[in-house]
């Protein structure tokens, strides 16, 4: 006898234009046993918009989500194919269904994915900003270590940095960024993705300060700017003046580089010269 072929079947839905929504969405919606979704009302809209009448739809969000893990095995280990959607764009990315798949997974459970809409690609691609490797940190922290931390890592990395977040902190999230990865950093707000009012706001973390922004927000936060090298003029100048003082050799070395930036060691051979020429 043939065991039963059920499966979890997340099911990405558009983040604004209902016309994203694939053929191919269509079908899973319209062939699973049952649709759990974040939002029972947002996913009824979304079924009569793509002419799918008599689905079993239930709400599963992030507060029951874990508490439906064992029904949802049980259900696939019977057989039936469950379609997962959260109220926009892909699920379990900062929305829930992680849960549902890691509970699958675990259980050697078939889960499948209809990839479509998601507001993170959909916004780095259209930024301007370097998009080959990118960081994601979904939505940060309201206050807290955890969120100085994600700040820091942003101001520190060398990759492009994607944040969500809402149109009411969007302005002081803009300010902490331009605070701690310095105000020239270009950066991008991204807002009502695919809908009638999309736009994007480019420029500095210091322009985008006061941008007036409603609705859903990305923020676009582009690498790191390489730190600038000090020329050996700059060096020469400064030891120099560092020599005029009555440092020796090692404590300009140490005083020039630790005022310029630049390695320890190019400073001290550097001064070394001047001295030999001296």
């Amino acid at each position: 006898m043939t065991a039963p072929s059920g499966a979890l079947a997340l099911v990405a839905t558009p983040i604004g234009n209902l016309g994203d929504l694939s053929p191919r969405a269509i079908a899973a919606l319209r062939d699973a046993d049952e649709i759990w979704c974040e939002d029972t009302r947002r996913t009824k809209t979304l079924l009569t918009h793509a002419g799918i009448v008599g689905a079993r739809v239930r709400s599963v969000h992030e507060h029951n989500e874990a508490g439906a893990a064992d029904e949802l095995i049980a259900l696939v280990r019977d057989g039936r194919t469950i379609a997962y959607v959260s109220d926009a764009g892909t699920p379990g990315i900062s929305d829930p269904g992680a849960r549902l798949v890691a509970a699958c997974a675990a259980a050697d459970l078939v889960v499948t994915i209809v990839p479509g809409p998601s507001a993170v690609i959909a916004a780095i691609a259209i930024s301007g900003l370097p998009a080959n490797r990118f960081t994601f940190e979904g939505f940060l922290e309201r206050k807290g270590p955890r969120r100085r931390e994600a700040l820091e890592r942003i101001a520190r990395s060398d990759v492009t940095s994607v944040v969500y977040e809402s149109p009411a902190r969007l302005g002081a999230t803009i300010a902490e960024l331009a605070l701690v990865c310095g105000a020239d950093r270009p950066a991008a707000v991204v807002r009502e993705l695919t809908k009638v009012h999309e736009t994007v706001v480019r420029g500095t973390l210091a322009a985008l300060v006061g941008v007036d922004v409603r609705g859903e927000c990305v923020i676009v936060v582009g690498p790191a700017l390489p730190a600038a090298t000090a020329s050996d003029a700059e060096l020469d100048t400064a030891l120099r003046s560092e020599f005029a003082a009555g440092s020796s050799a090692r404590d300009a070395a140490a005083a020039t580089a630790a005022m310029l930036g630049v390695p320890r060691r190019r400073a001290y051979e550097r001064a070394l010269a001047l001295r030999n020429r001296t």
